[in-house]
């Protein structure tokens, strides 16, 4: 049976919520047309494309006011006057000139849309990029906006996120502050569509089904998507592999951005010149980078476009905030709990209300203070705020716990030669969740912080856990399991989950009601395409049998492991369908064929000469 798409529920479109649902009760209570004038307008970039632009001006004139962009691919409506959208209502009430903008070649804006654009240093003439559309436009606001006080703040999450932070580079004069929020940063590495090379592919197939639709004039409404069935997403997924069915049961051709991946499977030029790390040079706004520890989509891209900032930019004022949150959730409501797990405050009523009114008050206003240090930081485990003075903090040190036999996970090395294996099954892969996902669902949003117990009964999955600790022990910073292994293959994906396990005393939870005494609670997991252990941009086999290091990067944590609670390792080699199948054979994946699916033993070894590993930054008081 054939449904027909619900409206677009998109994990990574949550950005297109944000105006709508900031803090929905508060929302229904505020007008915005009654505090607010809307006006619209086309600016005119430098080489005379226009760009859709909206303008909500206070009514109160009495004062004048900053101007507050936001610039995005996912419209800017409702359009026409008469029709005013949600404005963010802490921000709202505070007083600003919010500027709302299609980007080229979405919806009401003239011009071509690219993925991506990459940056063009040294600009010259009417050469164009998103840094230097928003210096036209906020050259133009200055100008023509009646009441501004000449100075502008930018802000976004995830694509928007991506236009905010393009925004610091070769900023203009007026543009003051800027808070990038899950912003992409490399689409290859660790953001979004890829994990070190592995493809997402629930996320890119139900966003791209409508967003990568090809328009041919100026619109106000979403594409049409497509008709596809809806059974869970594991089982409709297999459907599509290889993912040479992609394009043969539903694409046909038509979304140009699946052409791109297809033609550009390693990290070549494509991928490469759409990296915005090396850009971030002499910062001059204020930039606040926001990102969430269970955020799966842009996580790489807020961490490390804080720290390409703090490196490159001497003098810059950076601020990063991490809260408990998915992929831009901290703009929606409370955020008191995630799944099972009770944070005990209203997380996201005090990040916009302690950090993003009063970050873009000091910085666009002049009015009070940002005391805030460099990272203002969640811990996980102890549900607490804590500040540094940079991130990783400075008093960590790495420590180092191995793999040992018997499922043991140890401060020393094995002192036997050993190795531990199972069959890797590309037809039947692990599942990234133990829930039920419609297929026409991004992915489940509560799985980075799920109970991992489902995963840890299987065959498939190999199983290290700590003695019980003694004392507290929190790790503050990035994580690298640096494994040796070998595989009958001659490709594999390695999976490597940090898991926090309760004492089996533990109460259940007071959000669910879950069994929590034994709860096996996900606290970091990535993945690594094995060809890609050396270079993202040219894969190499692995030799069948051969014992194969392979350095997994696994990113940030703060979390605190109580005493009397174990830390416990998973290894697997798949977590689907998040993640594509690796049908275990150097290939093309996106050209495989079904025969080049294959049956891999894999396996783990530890000893002193293959010393696999997981270190960690322990903070230290």
């Amino acid at each position: 049976m054939k449904h027909k798409i619900p409206s677009f529920v998109a994990g990574f479109v949550m950005a297109v919520l944000f105006f709508a649902l900031p803090g929905q009760s508060q929302a229904q209570k505020y007008s915005v047309k009654d505090h607010y004038t809307k006006a619209e307008y086309q600016i005119p970039m430098r080489d005379g494309t226009l760009l859709y632009t909206v303008v909500y001006t206070p009514k109160d004139t009495s004062v004048k006011y900053p101007i507050l962009i936001w610039r995005t691919p996912y419209s800017s409506g409702p359009y026409g006057p008469g029709k005013y959208r949600h404005l963010p209502v802490e921000l709202a009430k505070e007083g600003f000139i919010f500027v709302y903008q299609d980007v080229r070649g979405r919806f009401m804006s003239q011009g071509t849309f690219v993925n991506m654009r990459p940056y063009i240093p040294n600009k010259k003439g009417k050469e164009f990029d998103e840094s230097s559309d928003v210096w036209d436009t906020v050259d133009w606001l200055i100008k023509h906006i009646k009441d501004n006080n000449g100075k502008a703040g930018m802000f976004g999450i995830s694509y928007p996120g991506f236009y905010a932070a393009m925004a610091c580079i070769d900023a203009h004069p007026a543009l003051k502050a800027v808070s990038p929020q899950a912003p992409i940063a490399n689409w290859f590495i660790d953001d979004d569509f890829h994990r070190h090379g592995a493809f997402v592919l629930p996320m890119f197939f139900n966003f791209y089904q409508r967003f990568g639709v090809k328009r041919d004039s100026l619109i106000q409404n979403w594409p049409k998507g497509l008709t596809y069935p809806s059974p869970d997403d594991y089982t409709f997924f297999k459907g599509l592999e290889p993912l040479s069915h992609i394009d043969k049961d539903y694409y046909h051709g038509s979304i140009a951005f699946w052409e791109d991946f297809q033609n550009h499977p390693n990290y070549d030029e494509f991928w490469q010149k759409r990296n915005t790390l090396p850009h971030y040079k002499d910062i001059k706004p204020a930039v606040m980078v926001v990102g969430g520890w269970y955020d799966s989509e842009d996580f790489y891209g807020a961490m490390n476009t804080y720290a390409a900032i703090s490196k490159n930019s001497a003098g810059a004022k950076d601020y990063l905030v991490v809260g408990p949150w998915p992929h831009g959730w901290w703009n929606f409501g409370k955020d008191d709990h995630l799944g099972d797990i009770d944070y005990g405050s209203a997380t996201g009523n005090y990040f916009r209300e302690d950090m993003l009114v009063p970050f873009f008050k000091h910085y666009l206003k002049g009015e009070g203070q940002f005391n805030q240090s460099a990272a203002r930081m969640f811990n996980t485990g102890t549900m607490e705020w804590a500040s540094f003075d940079q991130w990783p903090p400075k008093n960590t040190e790495n420590e180092n716990l191995y793999l040992n036999a018997d499922q043991q996970l140890k401060k020393e090395k094995s002192v036997v030669s050993s190795f531990d294996e199972y069959l890797s099954d590309p037809w039947k892969p692990v599942p990234y969740t133990n829930k039920e996902i419609d297929s026409r669902q991004m992915y489940d949003h509560l799985w980075l912080n799920a109970d991992q117990r489902y995963a840890s009964t299987r065959p498939d999955v190999l199983v290290y856990s700590t003695p019980v600790l003694t004392k507290d022990v929190t790790l503050a910073g990035p994580i690298l399991a640096d494994l040796f292994v070998s595989t009958t293959g001659t490709d594999a994906d390695w999976v490597v989950k940090v898991i926090d396990v309760y004492p089996y005393d533990t109460p259940d939870s007071d959000v669910t009601g879950a069994e929590m005494g034994g709860y096996q609670q996900l606290v970091r997991g990535d993945i690594m395409r094995g060809k890609y252990r050396d270079s993202y941009e040219h894969p190499q086999p692995f030799v069948p049998g051969k014992v194969t290091e392979v350095k997994l990067p696994l990113q940030d944590v703060y979390h605190t492991f109580k005493k009397g609670h174990r830390i416990m390792i998973q290894i697997q080699s798949s977590w689907f369908p998040f993640f594509d199948i690796n049908p275990q054979t150097f290939t093309d994946i996106y050209k495989a064929k079904k025969s080049d699916f294959q049956k891999a033993t894999q396996k783990v070894y530890f000893s002193d000469e293959y010393p696999s590993r997981i270190e960690m930054k322990v903070l230290r008081k």
